[in-house]
């Protein structure tokens, strides 16, 4: 006989764990959610240089106010909604002291020409076509297509109803398609 499988925490238990004081349960947390926040945010328009800033900075204030989560939308919903908080209060510091570039960009001239060109043609549109969603639109559209999340939990992490999270996904995909063709 095989080994039985190890049961998974519940994001819920952890996070009573870690309010009685257990920092292991807090590692936990971050071991699993980090990437998926990471990729939220950089689907935000967050610039590399600045995501694993954007990302502390959201683990840190979710777990000061960790004690004010109420469970009505799964852990890594929660988590999303103040990452967009964290990344959209730093695009006010950033347009109050803009900084302009000095050097260009170099690409990478490795790999096929034609193929990365058409490729990275289709992944800028789709980026330029995200940024220019409105807030909602945007935040709904990378929940779901992104995270995977249903809507009922992006309507419960956005305070929202589920149909308006559905009407936003829907807008959002139909102004993405337009704009891409």
């Amino acid at each position: 006989m095989g080994s039985p499988a190890l049961a998974v925490e519940p994001d819920g238990d952890l996070i009573a764990q870690y309010l009685a004081g257990e920092e292991r349960a807090a590692t936990e947390l971050v071991r699993r959610h980090a990437a998926a926040l990471a990729r939220y945010i950089a689907a935000q328009g967050a610039p590399d240089d600045e995501l694993e800033d954007l990302t502390q900075e959201t683990m840190f204030k979710a777990f000061r106010a960790l004690g004010t989560f109420r469970g009505g939308a799964s852990f890594r919903t929660w988590l999303l909604a103040i990452g967009g908080n964290v990344l959209r209060d730093r695009r006010r510091q950033w347009r109050r002291s803009r900084v302009v570039e000095l050097t260009p960009d170099i690409r990478d001239p490795s790999g096929d020409p034609g193929a990365h060109a058409e490729a990275g043609w289709a992944a800028e549109r789709l980026e330029e076509g995200v940024g220019k969603l409105a807030r909602l639109q945007r935040e709904v559209f990378l929940m779901r297509a992104q995270q995977g999340l249903g809507y009922d939990e992006i309507a419960s992490g956005l305070g929202i109803s589920e149909g308006a999270a559905r009407v936003h996904y829907h807008h959002a995909v139909k102004r993405l398609k337009a704009w891409i063709s």
